[in-house]
């Protein structure tokens, strides 16, 4: 397991410290260390299954720790019942009442606690003005569109004063247009209201547009934590440069200070070196390459056009990989790929 990037310079106001999970003999989460500032958000981004929602679902209480524990602002809340713990959990279905209106959705944690009536209408109402819902109080949910609808399971869960901010997925469930606009006023809201968060998600662009550290989780463990810009530009392994965008990978060994791409099996030592399709272009056969610059010798599989430009599968020896490219090449032409120096994300064949 790599070692965590530091936590934020302020205290931590919610630690998770070696937390384990397993059900029955399958371990979901291993000895899982995370630590979240007072008005920071952190995303847990990974494949499905690899245990960071069951991390969510540890943190609200639904799910007990087999080891380690959970501690937000200097108290442990490991062995509390969810409601106890003063954090509220947003749902990718949202969870939404439908035989109540807005203002009874939103007002729902409150009643539970029993705060009197018009402290609930008062503060359903600020949530309504926060949300920039108002005059949406009486409306039936049924009659709400996708953004609206994650509006009002969000003003729920900030109604109640949370402590920290959970949130399962929260856009999976609308279309791209309308998951973009959202995404900006959530980030906003949350800054503004100034509570620790903690979001699920598999969306890497989701990820990078909203947190201010991004927790990789791969089978159980974090396998990269850092600010967007560290775990993007500088992944710690093969799988995080992969989960990250940089999927394509290649052979490449080291001719002097530089590397150089290898179709075959070859005696010195090898290495495995990945790169984004937007890194690398395609040239004429033979064209020479730059000081660094690896080039790969293929010929284009397969041409799917973007609308800006073409993605096109290129074969080059054992490997397959994805480049974009601005010009338009036929299936079965020779090419040849030129990744920058820059573009490499090299990483020993071992790994």
């Amino acid at each position: 397991m790599t070692t965590p990037s530091p936590a934020p310079e302020s205290a931590p106001y919610l630690h998770a410290d070696a937390v384990s999970v397993s059900y029955g003999a399958t371990q979901v989460l291993d000895r899982v260390s995370l630590s979240v500032a007072r008005g920071e958000l952190v995303a847990l981004l990974g494949s499905s299954g690899c245990g960071k929602t069951t991390l969510l679902r540890a943190i609200a209480g639904f799910v007990a720790p087999t080891a380690g524990r959970i501690v937000v602002d200097g108290r442990d809340i490991t062995r509390l019942a969810p409601e106890a713990r003063g954090t509220a959990m947003m749902f990718q279905s949202y969870a939404l009442w439908p035989h109540m209106d807005v203002a009874a959705n939103i007002g729902y944690g409150l009643r539970m606690r029993g705060r009197p009536r018009d402290a609930i209408a008062k503060r359903v109402d600020e949530m309504l003005k926060l949300l920039q819902l108002e005059g949406y109080g009486p409306r039936p949910i049924s009659a709400l569109s996708g953004g609206q609808k994650q509006r009002v399971a969000m003003g729920r869960a900030l109604a109640v004063d949370p402590s920290v901010l959970l949130l399962d997925e929260p856009m999976s469930n609308l279309d791209y247009r309308v998951r973009l606009e959202l995404r900006h006023e959530l980030r906003a809201l949350q800054q503004r209201v100034g509570i620790p968060a903690i979001y699920v998600t598999h969306d890497r662009e989701e990820a990078l547009t909203l947190a201010d550290r991004i927790a990789v989780i791969d089978a159980g463990r974090i396998a990269q934590l850092g600010t967007p810009d560290e775990v993007f530009h500088h992944p710690v392994s093969p799988f995080v440069a992969g989960f990250m965008g940089a999927d394509n990978a290649i052979d490449v060994v080291r001719t002097g200070d530089a590397w150089a791409w290898t179709p075959a099996a070859h005696g010195a030592p090898r290495a495995r070196a990945h790169f984004r399709a937007d890194r690398a272009r395609l040239a004429a056969p033979g064209t020479p390459a730059g000081q660094g610059t690896v080039a790969v010798d293929g010929t284009v599989g397969q041409r799917v056009y973007l609308g800006t430009v073409y993605r096109y599968r290129i074969h080059a020896g054992a490997d397959d990989f994805w480049v974009e490219d601005a010009e338009r090449r036929d299936e079965g032409a020779p090419v040849r790929v030129l990744v920058p120096p820059d573009g490499l994300l090299v990483f020993p064949e071992a790994a």
